[in-house]
């Protein structure tokens, strides 16, 4: 029997890449503090990579528990800027920090993904991609921010690559689907050997 698929997320974004994928699955979110998961590990000093994993299989931990015998995916990114983490900017002041931290350098996102069943992590995965965002002057980004306005605080980046936050880049390194938060390709092959979705 083809073991029922969760996604435990409620973004709009991860359920168009698995329903664009052609797979057949609910999505239920976590009921957990990701903050309050976060804040400890960043005290600790974990890398942002680390940190996306441990929210990643927390996710799909909590929502297996609702779910037995089901495949739960898990997933969380982190934005980072060497050791500093970046969360949603609060405003649009904090998007132009955002923006003016981010110019003219490289940041990484970590894009982590896990399969759970019954609160055991069968299979974990972590992805990369670099991006490096030309240099931009502090007029560009007060009429960039104007353009697109209170979108511009619904991304850790302050930034909609798939808009016009793709002006701000000049090189882009990584697969589409980590970019977006949810690498696709490892996850599908891990899905097709544990019998989840057709081989």
């Amino acid at each position: 029997m083809t073991p029922k698929l969760i996604l435990a997320s409620s973004s709009p974004f991860r359920r168009m890449l698995m329903e664009n994928a052609g797979l057949s699955f609910e999505a239920h979110p976590a009921k957990i503090d990701e903050r309050a998961v976060e804040a400890p590990l960043e005290k600790a000093g974990a890398k942002p990579d680390m940190v996306a994993s441990i929210l990643a299989k927390a996710k799909a931990q909590d929502v297996s528990v609702r779910f037995p015998e089901s495949l739960v995916i898990g997933s969380d990114q982190t934005m980072s800027l060497g050791d500093r983490v970046f969360h949603k900017p609060k405003d649009m002041a904090d998007a132009a920090n955002h923006l003016h931290a981010l110019s003219g350098t490289t940041h990484r996102l970590n894009s982590a993904i896990a399969i759970v069943r019954d609160g055991v992590v069968l299979w974990e995965h972590l992805g990369h991609a670099e991006l490096t965002m030309r240099p931009l002057t502090e007029d560009f980004i007060a009429r960039h921010l104007a353009r697109v306005g209170e979108r511009a605080l619904s991304s850790v980046g302050a930034y909609q690559l798939e808009g016009e936050g793709v002006q701000l880049f000049e090189k882009i390194e990584g697969d589409y689907f980590t970019i977006l938060g949810l690498p696709m390709l490892p996850l599908l092959g891990k899905l097709r050997e544990f019998g989840a979705i057709d081989g």
